[in-house]
């Protein structure tokens, strides 16, 4: 039995995604899908760099870098030459098969190879099409590039983030990306596939990251929609202008205070001996001092000795871990499958540690059969069972 074999009927069963997304948002969103039991064809563009899946490092040993095989992982990759006509006649024959698109390009550019929505939905009319972009398929910044940074600032997010003092402070996770892009995507998707059980149609479903971080403004933007109130950078309850906020240890780590709800403030006052601070609230009119006395009471201990305080109580209080400790150390973090071991093809039984899957079914769980294949390996697998001779192969893969 090969790796590729070792396939129990996951709960997205029958769903058959030809994926010719890049960089990290589509792909993220087809391993979801592929974990969740899609089957996933990635196409790849011959010489095409790919700046997240050249990123280093590469797996010992292998070809293949560590996000390929993450995002790789559950799918089979092939190259295909998308400018020769012959290779778009292709296309047109998978996706009678592989009924559902994921592509990432800017607007216009899928059209331009003849691949475009319309085209292909006269062809198979239960397509179902999936354009990921930064700013959608229409409006006047629709054909504008741009990355997870341009996207969250264009959103209004970053102009109550950070500090007074220094501004809009990078985060290093991808907000847009992974949190909007993907998971947009995943629901556009899966609520495509719904339509399509329903009624045998399929259509075209248009994500892009900057529409999906409106909503992340929160509560203060939809206060200010109802009153014009502007939120202020460390003025409002979310953004530094309460308790809520990071403080400093005596060892130069950091707790998280979470403490909004007046019983999990009164705890936290209970546990730092300052029982008198409880009725100023987690929103004292003194915002600033109470924020001095805090820092300095938490300054007086260690994080792990404030932890060991805090641990056994309702006070919303949590270390700022460094990704070691989250990824190898935490005991919540591996319980809930989070972090899995991985087999990686074509390596004699080399296991890779990956990300896991967040989405836990009961019945239909998430599978990692194997990681990523090095790109392209399943050309001539997938070619051969078209009819395609190996000097078709060659033109059809050839830059």
């Amino acid at each position: 039995m090969t790796m590729t074999d070792k396939r129990e009927e996951g709960a997205l069963e029958g769903l058959k995604i030809l994926d010719f997304s890049t960089l990290l948002p589509g792909p993220f969103a087809t391993t979801m899908l592929a974990d969740l039991g899609a089957e996933v064809l990635k196409i790849s563009g011959p010489g095409k760099q790919d700046i997240v899946l050249d990123y280093p490092p590469f797996i010992e040993g292998t070809d293949v870098s560590a996000n390929q095989a993450w995002l790789g992982r559950n799918k089979k990759t092939m190259l295909l030459n998308l400018k020769k006509p012959e290779a778009v006649d292709i296309v047109k024959k998978l996706i009678m098969e592989y009924d559902i698109v994921m592509e990432q390009f800017r607007p216009g550019v899928m059209e331009k190879l003849g691949l475009g929505y319309e085209a292909l939905a006269e062809i198979n009319p239960r397509l179902i099409y999936c354009s990921l972009t930064g700013y959608g398929q229409t409006g006047p910044l629709s054909h504008r590039a741009g990355h997870d940074i341009n996207y969250l600032a264009r959103s209004g997010n970053m102009a109550q983030a950070g500090r007074t003092e220094t501004g809009p402070v990078l985060t290093n996770m991808q907000v847009a990306d992974v949190a909007v892009g993907s998971m947009n995507s995943v629901i556009g998707i899966l609520a495509a596939v719904q339509y399509r059980n329903r009624t045998g149609k399929g259509q075209r479903v248009d994500i892009a990251m900057l529409d999906g971080l409106i909503p992340f403004n929160g509560m203060d933007g939809t206060a200010f929609l109802a009153d014009g109130k502007v939120p202020k950078r460390e003025g409002e309850r979310l953004n530094g202008g309460c308790m809520y906020d990071f403080y400093e240890t005596k060892d130069g780590q950091y707790l998280s205070l979470g403490a909004l709800e007046p019983k999990f403030w009164a705890e936290f006052c209970h546990c730092i001996g300052r029982e008198d601070l409880i009725e100023g609230s987690v929103w004292p009119e003194d915002v600033k001092a109470v924020k001095e006395v805090i820092r300095g009471i938490l300054k007086e201990k260690t994080r792990d000795e404030w932890m060991a305080v805090f641990d056994d109580l309702d006070v919303c209080v949590e270390p700022v871990l460094a990704v070691q400790e989250a990824l190898s150390e935490d005991a919540h973090i591996r319980e809930r499958e989070m972090v899995v071991e991985v087999e990686l093809p074509l390596s004699d039984g080399k296991k890779v540690t990956q990300y896991g899957t967040a989405v836990k079914l009961s019945e239909s769980p998430a599978q990692y059969r194997y990681g990523g294949y090095p790109v392209g390996y399943h050309t001539k697998e997938v070619l051969k069972a078209m009819g395609c001779s190996d000097d078709e192969i060659e033109s059809l893969t050839s830059i």
